[in-house]
């Protein structure tokens, strides 16, 4: 199944913000899994690269683990946007970002 433009964003954010909080995949497993979801670091690297979906589970376990709100998670992060960026987009903009 192919992932789409939501699911895209979100192995791009993902990935910036764990590299922006100065996280390994490993320890941001080790967060998930502290906080009830057991997620492997294999798992995690898949879902970065894109090549696995995120489940809503999964979601909210790595949002709270990054300390952003699951939605934060679906939207595009441009490389040179701040982490505020998320709350700035207007609602048709993250019905574009979302639905492609």
């Amino acid at each position: 199944m192919e992932i789409g433009p939501a699911g895209l964003h979100t192995a791009r954010a993902l990935e910036h913000l764990r590299l922006v909080r100065g996280l390994t995949q490993h320890q941001l497993a080790a967060r998930c899994t502290a906080l009830g979801r057991p997620m492997a670091n294999t798992a995690l690297s898949r879902t970065e690269r894109a090549r696995r979906r995120c489940d809503i589970d999964d979601l909210v376990a790595l949002a709270t683990a990054l300390g952003v709100p699951p939605a934060a998670l679906l939207l595009p992060w441009p490389t040179h946007a701040p982490a505020s960026h998320a709350t700035a987009l207007s609602l048709t903009s993250i019905q574009e970002a979302l639905l492609g």
